[in-house]
């Protein structure tokens, strides 16, 4: 509970991912990927519920084997959010603020989690999510890596896999580039309201389900973390993903120094 609000985590997982297929299936060290994204759920003190929204038996039968909790939903959900309003809609899981951590994601932690939500109660938000300053040059470029702009109050103004603000002047120093973390939180209410969205041009010509909601008039705070943490998005990442386990094995944390 968070100010006497039933907190829900959802973990979308959808088979079929474009960019690397199977990969929430992939093993990650001895276990598969979503394993991990739910064990590290599980432990956060603030869930009053946890669960998996996935598309394939396949899945289903990975999940069993590691004590999960589940509901089918649609192949033909898009983006994951879509699976939260199925199970919203079908009245399966019912929240006042609800968590979308993505099931390629198994180093969330719980204070990036914390940060997510610090806001919740005090501002205007519909939705939540994280933001956290780019050190690595490499990243600034990397379309699998979208970036975030922000207006004074922390509201997002975009999102795009392209380098975003363009710095026409400034140099060196000056230059500040933060890259958006796959990490949302919605209320009840935003959760209804992106059930009845039109589809967005900018969504899809950035692949970004974000864009849709900024585009249909919600507001999305942009929560800072220093927190850091490895999507697996491609192969790969699961190389990175793996040395990041044994830093932390020799007693790293989720900071920049990892």
């Amino acid at each position: 509970m968070i100010e006497n609000k039933k907190v829900v985590c959802v973990i979308p997982a959808r088979l079929k991912s474009s960019r690397f297929p199977r990969k929430i299936l992939a093993l990650l060290g001895e276990k598969p990927l979503i394993q991990w994204v739910w064990e590290s759920a599980i432990k956060i003190p603030f869930f009053d519920e946890v669960v998996f929204a996935i598309d394939s038996e396949e899945t289903a039968e990975v999940i069993q084997g590691f004590g999960g909790k589940y509901y089918m939903t649609s192949i033909d959900c898009e983006v994951g959010t879509d699976r939260l309003v199925e199970l919203q809609s079908r009245g399966l899981v019912q929240g006042d603020i609800w968590v979308n951590w993505q099931a390629d994601e198994p180093f969330i932690s719980e204070k990036m989690l914390s940060d997510l939500l610090i806001s919740f109660g005090s501002d205007e938000a519909d939705v939540w999510t994280l933001k956290t300053q780019i050190v690595d040059e490499e990243q600034i470029k990397d379309p699998n890596l979208p970036k975030v702009v922000c207006d004074a109050k922390g509201f997002a103004l975009y999102f795009s896999r392209s380098p975003i603000p363009y710095y026409r002047n400034l140099e060196g120093n000056e230059k500040k580039y933060f890259k958006h973390i796959g990490l949302y939180a919605y209320s009840k209410e935003a959760l209804e309201h992106i059930s009845r969205m039109e589809p967005c041009l900018l969504a899809k010509a950035e692949s970004l389900e974000q864009l849709r909601f900024l585009s249909h008039g919600l507001k999305i705070r942009v929560n800072e973390t220093a927190e850091e943490t490895i999507g697996i998005d491609l192969p790969e990442h699961l190389t990175a993903a793996e040395q990041y386990i044994n830093l932390q094995s020799n007693g790293y944390g989720h900071g920049r120094n990892t």
